[in-house]
């Protein structure tokens, strides 16, 4: 500065002057700032809903009877084990072999009750030695009696030993059975026919009487086993008929008779169990196949229209079946519970939670979530969902 000057860019500029200046470049500044600042509080655009694949649902036509999955069981399984102690030496079957009455299935070291019968013989042979001998004196005695040649009392006595020498043989000869039965059932023998279905103890294993070793189902009847929810037991009783299905041999249809019903319901699954004896069985059925039993008559009251949709569709919300609605007009999802009464390889039926007409979503069910505005697509090869 000089005279009370300023130089800017060789320009004389006086003090009161390169104030103003200097007060422009401040407002120019404070200006561009709230230019971007208001800029920067525009809103964004809003974006695009999601499309979804989804179809629109019709009933199928009607009610459809109840169909539940069960499982193919033989009538009667029973645990087979050794009635007596020891180490298993031998097992002649393994699973899935067929049985016959009569057969032995293992064997236990017999060593020890081996012993116990050659003892319970010499016990048996002793008493019966001493019962000849209190039978020869007997009739001695009697003789001499019948003579005056001994005391009453004398005679008396010998009785007395002799039928104390019977009982000894009598107890020896049940001593002498127990332990021949013992030995004998040192073998596990099968009391049925039938298929074994588990093995529970292996050859070297120390067994307790009355432990599994096998399981056998028997030949001859057999049933479909099937837990049923609450809404199917009020109109159920014994004897009722159904037809059974198996995903292992399809196109093939056995008539069925409810024989059982659970007296309770499962404290877990709150199902009931019941048991359907079939009534002509054939050869090519297996025990453990799935089953779908399927009542002669609906056991609903008040049955919901079916609907068969795509398996694809199916959610769940908590532990029950769901799908997801595209609620009109605004195309919101809504997530609706459903009952599922039929599960197939592809397709599921659905009685109860849809209305003719609703929109469902087909696929990517568990990338969307309830509230959720969605563009709803038709399925670019329809044909893959179809029944």
């Amino acid at each position: 500065m000089r005279g009370g000057s300023d130089v800017f860019n060789g320009v004389p500029v006086c003090a009161p002057g390169h104030a103003a200046w200097r007060r422009g470049a401040r407002f120019l500044l404070v200006l561009g700032a709230v230019t971007l600042a208001a800029c920067g509080k525009q809103k964004e655009a809003p974006s695009e809903p999601r499309p979804v694949v989804s179809m629109i649902v019709h009933p199928d036509g009607g009610s459809v009877p109840a169909t539940y999955p069960g499982e193919v069981d033989a009538r009667y399984t029973t645990p087979l084990s050794f009635r007596v102690n020891g180490k298993i030496i031998e097992r002649t079957v393994r699973l899935g072999d067929d049985v016959k009455p009569g057969q032995t299935l293992a064997q236990l070291d017999p060593a020890d009750y081996e012993k116990n019968a050659a003892s319970a013989q010499a016990q048996f042979d002793a008493a019966q030695h001493r019962l000849v001998f209190a039978r020869q004196q007997l009739e001695r005695d009697t003789a001499q009696s019948a003579a005056n040649l001994i005391a009453r009392a004398q005679l008396e006595q010998t009785q007395d030993a002799y039928a104390s020498a019977a009982a000894q043989r009598d107890q020896a000869q049940q001593q002498l059975a127990l332990a021949k039965n013992q030995l004998r059932y040192t073998q596990l023998v099968a009391d049925h026919a039938g298929v074994i279905t588990a093995e529970n103890a292996d050859t070297g294993q120390n067994v307790q009487a009355g432990q599994a070793v096998y399981q056998l189902a028997w030949t001859g009847d057999v049933d479909v086993v099937s837990d049923l929810p609450e809404r199917a037991m009020a109109a159920l009783h014994t004897g009722d008929a159904a037809q059974v299905t198996l995903g292992a041999l399809p196109g093939r249809r056995y008539a069925a008779r409810l024989r059982e019903l659970a007296a309770a319901a499962d404290p877990q699954s709150r199902t009931w169990r019941v048991r359907l004896t079939l009534e002509h069985p054939d050869a090519d059925l297996r025990l453990g196949m799935t089953a779908n039993v399927t009542f002669a008559a609906p056991h609903e009251v008040n049955a919901a229209p079916a609907f068969t949709v795509p398996a694809t569709a199916l959610f769940h919300d908590g532990a029950a079946p769901a799908l997801w609605v595209v609620r009109a007009p605004d195309n919101v999802l809504q997530l609706r519970r459903v009952s599922v009464t039929r599960y197939d390889a592809r397709t599921i039926t659905v009685a109860g939670g849809l209305q003719d007409g609703e929109r469902i979503v087909l696929q990517g069910v568990h990338t969307v979530h309830a509230g959720e505005q969605v563009r709803p697509v038709a399925p670019l090869h329809p044909e893959d969902f179809a029944s």
